[in-house]
C-alpha cells in the first residue's frame, strides 16, 4: 500500500514513484528514464501504452481525478501528479511504498523486488514479499528465470547458480540469492572453496578442451533454459552459444526437430532425414491429424476448387479487402458446430489467444490460469498487462483460493482460462468445477479447445460437450490446424462479445486472414465430421488399444484422457536417447524437453489418429518397449 503524505508532497518521491510505474509498464531500466525523456520520441511509448501508464500512475498514487493526457515528458507527468496531489485532501497518498514489510531496504531484497517489477510489470506496492510467486503473483518458471537472471546481475553474481528449491516467494528467493552472495564473498576472501581446483564450486570442473557444460562423463548437461537469459553487449552472442549447443545435440541424433515431410502425413509418412541425407518412411505418431481429414479427398478438392476460383490469397486484413464470402460461411458453420451464437476467425490459434485475451483483459483485471496452459495463453496474459494468477494444475481447491482472494480485493473483472486438453499431458481440465467456481466468484471462463475439437464429445465439438456444459462456458477457443486440417484459430461465444473482439483484437484487425481456399477446406472438414461419425469412434478405439498396451508395459502415461499419450521419463538426456532409439526403429513421435515442459519432466508425446491400423498400433507398442529397454526407461534388455 502507499504511504500518507502532507498536502505538499515530496517531489523526489513522486518522481521515483512515476519512474517505477513507467519502468514496470515498459521494461526500461530506471537509469534510462530521465525527467526530459520524451514519451514518444525517446521511449517509444505510444498512445495505447500511455493510457496504461496513466491508469497505473493514478492507482499508484491513489488519485481520484483523471491525469491530463498531454504530458509529453516524464518531468511533465511528475508535475501533473504533484499538482493533483497538492490539490487533494490531506489523506491522499503518494510515494513508492516498499514491498510488504519494508524488507526491500536490504540490498538483496531490493534487487529481487526491482527485478520482479521489471519482469512482471507489477508496481512495488503490489509485490508483497510473502506472496506466493505462482498463485498470487502469476510468476511462472519462465518469468522466474528472468527475475533471477536480472537480480543476480544487479548483485554482481553473474554465473551464480542459486538453489531455488523452496523459493516460492520473493522473500525466500532473496534468501537463496543472499546465500549465493555470502558464498561468493567467502570465496573472494579465501574462506570458501578451493578456487584453484574448483572443488566445492557450483559448476563442475571441466577438463581442458571440453565443451561448455560438460561434466566428467563428457555429456553437455545444459538445456535450452541456459540460453534464455545470456546477457552480452552483442545481442547475437546468445545465438552463437546456442548454435554450438544445437550442433552437438544434432550430431548425437538427439535433436531431430524440423525434418521435412516428402509425403502426405497419414499413419505413415516419408521424411527427409537431414542428418543422414536420405528419405525414410516412419510410422507417424507425431501428427495432430486426429480424424484423418488432412488427407480426405473432399477436403483436398474443396481447397483446390476455391483456390482456382478466388486465387491464392486476398492480401488484406478482414477489415480492408480481406473478407471473402467463405470466411463468413466458415464462421457460421463453426458457431453451429460448437452450438454457440457467433464466431470470429483469426489467422491462427496462437493469435486467437493473443487477440482475445489482450482485447478483453486489461491491467486492472485479473487473469486466472492453469499452470500447464499453452504458451499462447501465457503470452496473451503478458500482452494484456493484467494481474496473472496461476493455480496448480487441475487443482480446484487452489483455484478457489485464488478466486476468493481476488474477489475480496474487488479490483476489475476476472477471466479463468484453461486448456480443454493439455497439449503435453493429454489430460482434461475439470470443467464442471471451473464453471461452478466461476459462477460463485463472478468470473468469466474461456476454454482452449485446440486438442479437444474433433476429439471430445459425442459429436466431437469439444470440452463443453464432453461434460454436458454447452452454453455454460463463456468463450470456447480453438485452432483449425489440428483436427480441422487447415490453418487459423477461432473463438465462439455470445454475439456482442464476438463483435467486440472484431474491433479490439489487434491480431484480427491488423493481420491478413486465412486464404479462401483454406476456409473452403475447413468447411469441408466440418462436413466430413458431421457426415462420418465413425471416424471419431475409430479414433477412440485406437486410443484405448495403444493406451492399454503402453500401460501394461509399465509406462507412466499420467492422467491422459485424450488422443495425446505422454510417455513420461523425467530426465532430459534419457528422454532424448529414447526418442533417438524410437526413430532408429522407424517410428516418429515428439521428444518434448524444456521449454515444452519444465526441466525434469521430459517425455515422449504420442499422438493417436483414426488412420492408425491395428497393425500400426501393435508395431508401435513393440517399438516403444524395445527402445525403453535399450535406454533404461524400462527394465530388461531389448
Amino acid at each position: 500500500m502507499t504511504n500518507p503524505v502532507d498536502t505538499h508532497p515530496d517531489t523526489a518521491r513522486i518522481r521515483d514513484g512515476v519512474v517505477e510505474v513507467i519502468a514496470a509498464r515498459t521494461l526500461y531500466d530506471v537509469a534510462h528514464l530521465r525527467p526530459e525523456s520524451h514519451f514518444e520520441a525517446d521511449l517509444g511509448i505510444d498512445s495505447v501504452i500511455m493510457e496504461s501508464v496513466l491508469a497505473s500512475v493514478r492507482e499508484h498514487f491513489a488519485l481520484t481525478a483523471e491525469l491530463p493526457a498531454g504530458s509529453a515528458t516524464i518531468g511533465e507527468l511528475v508535475e501533473a501528479v504533484r499538482t493533483a496531489l497538492a490539490g487533494a485532501d490531506a489523506s491522499a497518498t503518494a510515494g513508492a511504498a516498499p514491498a510488504a514489510d519494508g524488507g526491500a531496504d536490504d540490498p538483496v531484497t531490493e534487487a529481487v523486488v526491482a527485478a520482479a517489477m521489471r519482469q512482471t510489470q507489477y508496481q512495488r506496492h503490489q509485490l508483497a514479499l510473502d506472496a506466493d510467486l505462482e498463485g498470487e503473483l502469476g510468476v511462472d518458471s519462465v518469468v522466474l528465470t528472468s527475475v533471477v537472471a536480472e537480480a543476480t546481475e544487479r548483485l554482481g553474481l553473474t554465473g551464480a547458480d542459486p538453489d531455488l528449491a523452496g523459493a516460492t516467494t520473493l522473500r525466500t528467493l532473496a534468501d537463496a540469492l543472499r546465500a549465493c552472495d555470502t558464498a561468493a564473498r567467502d570465496t573472494a576472501n579465501g574462506a570458501g572453496p578451493d578456487t584453484a581446483t574448483g572443488a566445492g564450486t557450483d559448476q563442475p570442473r571441466q577438463a581442458p578442451g571440453s565443451a561448455p557444460g560438460a561434466h566428467g562423463d563428457g555429456w553437455d548437461h545444459r538445456s535450452m533454459k541456459d540460453f534464455t537469459e545470456q546477457r552480452d553487449p552483442d545481442l547475437f552472442a546468445k545465438t552463437r552459444s546456442f548454435a554450438g549447443y544445437l550442433r552437438s545435440r544434432e550430431k548425437d541424433r538427439l535433436y531431430w526437430y524440423g525434418m521435412p515431410l516428402h509425403s502426405k502425413c497419414g499413419n505413415r509418412a516419408v521424411i527427409f532425414d537431414e542428418l543422414e541425407g536420405r528419405k525414410r518412411e516412419f510410422l507417424m505418431f507425431a501428427s495432430n491429424n486426429y480424424l484423418g481429414l488432412a488427407n480426405h479427398p473432399s477436403v483436398i478438392e474443396a481447397v483446390c476448387d476455391a483456390t482456382r476460383t478466388y486465387g491464392a490469397t486476398h492480401t488484406g486484413s478482414r477489415f480492408i479487402g480481406g473478407t471473402n464470402m467463405l470466411h463468413k460461411e466458415l464462421e457460421r458453420r463453426l458457431a453451429a458446430f460448437k452450438q454457440r451464437p457467433a464466431c470470429i476467425v483469426y489467422p491462427g490459434g496462437y493469435s486467437a489467444n493473443l487477440g482475445a485475451i489482450s482485447a478483453l483483459v486489461k491491467s486492472y483485471d485479473t487473469l486466472v490460469v492453469d499452470r500447464l496452459n499453452h504458451m499462447s495463453i501465457v503470452d496473451g496474459a503478458r500482452l494484456s498487462g493484467a494481474v496473472r494468477k496461476i493455480y496448480r494444475h487441475n487443482d480446484m481447491a487452489d483455484l478457489e483460493r485464488i478466486l476468493s482472494r481476488s474477489a475480496a480485493e474487488g479490483t476489475g473483472g476476472r477471466l479463468i482460462v484453461a486448456d480443454g486438453v493439455f497439449s503435453m499431458h493429454g489430460d482434461v481440465c475439470d470443467l464442471p468445477e471451473i464453471v461452478r467456481l466461476a459462477k460463485e466468484y463472478d468470473a468469466r471462463v474461456m476454454i482452449d479447445d485446440a486438442h479437444s475439437t474433433g476429439v471430445l464429445g459425442v459429436r466431437g465439438s469439444g470440452t463443453a460437450e464432453h461434460f454436458g456444459l454447452k452454453g455454460e462456458v463463456d468463450l470456447e477457443l480453438g485452432t483449425m490446424s489440428k483436427t480441422l486440417a487447415g490453418m487459423g484459430g477461432f473463438v465462439v461465444g455470445e454475439e456482442e462479445v464476438v463483435e467486440y473482439l472484431r474491433y479490439y483484437s489487434n491480431s484480427y484487425v491488423f493481420a491478413a486472414n486465412i486464404p479462401a481456399g483454406v476456409a473452403a477446406g475447413l468447411i469441408a472438414a466440418i462436413d466430413v465430421i458431421e457426415a462420418e461419425p465413425e471416424r471419431l469412434k475409430r479414433l477412440w478405439t485406437n486410443i484405448g488399444t495403444l493406451r492399454d498396451r503402453l500401460l501394461e508395459a509399465g509406462f507412466d502415461l499420467e492422467h491422459s484422457e485424450s488422443a495425446i499419450l505422454p510417455i513420461v521419463i523425467g530426465d532430459e538426456r534419457r528422454a532424448m536417447e529414447m526418442g533417438r532409439a524410437v526413430r532408429a526403429r522407424g517410428l516418429f513421435c515428439q521428444t518434448v524437453v524444456y521449454p515444452g515442459v519444465p526441466l525434469g519432466d521430459a517425455r515422449l508425446r504420442v499422438s493417436v489418429t483414426c488412420e492408425h491400423t491395428p497393425q500400426d498400433l501393435d508395431e508401435a507398442a513393440g517399438i516403444f518397449v524395445e527402445a525403453a529397454r535399450e535406454t533404461g526407461v524400462l527394465p530388461g534388455t531389448p
